[in-house]
């Protein structure tokens, strides 16, 4: 399995942005179609978006088009997030997931053999 540490998690004000990096170690990244998804207390964990292993597509849930960008540089084996415009509603712990199977892009949580530890996403009004 591939190791993914999350960072650039934080508190900031409805209406701003900030951006997510997951790195990863431990296997060739650009084998791994990789994903975001968050989790807020007492919900389950949601799909947030996902890029597939060139970069060349990308999966986004409703709520966050427009908003979000999901990137990737296989160089540096990062995966980020562009989060504009947040919302009370984004606050969660986000993670970043990776997929070893060749495969439609992965939208749900079982499709995905590799977590990281999660960061901490809070959105003030």
């Amino acid at each position: 399995q591939v190791q993914l540490v999350e960072s650039g998690g934080g508190l900031v004000q409805a209406g701003g942005s900030l951006r997510l990096s997951c790195a990863a170690s431990g296997r060739t990244f650009s084998n791994y179609a990789m994903g975001w998804f968050r989790q807020a207390p007492g919900k389950e964990r949601e799909f947030v978006a996902a890029i597939s292993r060139t970069g060349s597509t990308t999966e986004y849930v409703d709520s966050v088009k427009g908003r979000f960008t999901i990137s990737r540089d296989n160089v540096k084996s990062t995966v980020y997030l562009q989060m504009n415009r947040l919302k009370l509603e984004d606050t969660a712990v986000y993670y970043c997931a990776a997929d070893s199977v060749i495969r439609t892009l992965p939208i749900r949580v079982r499709d995905y053999d590799s977590w990281g530890q999660g960061t901490q996403v809070t959105v003030s009004s």
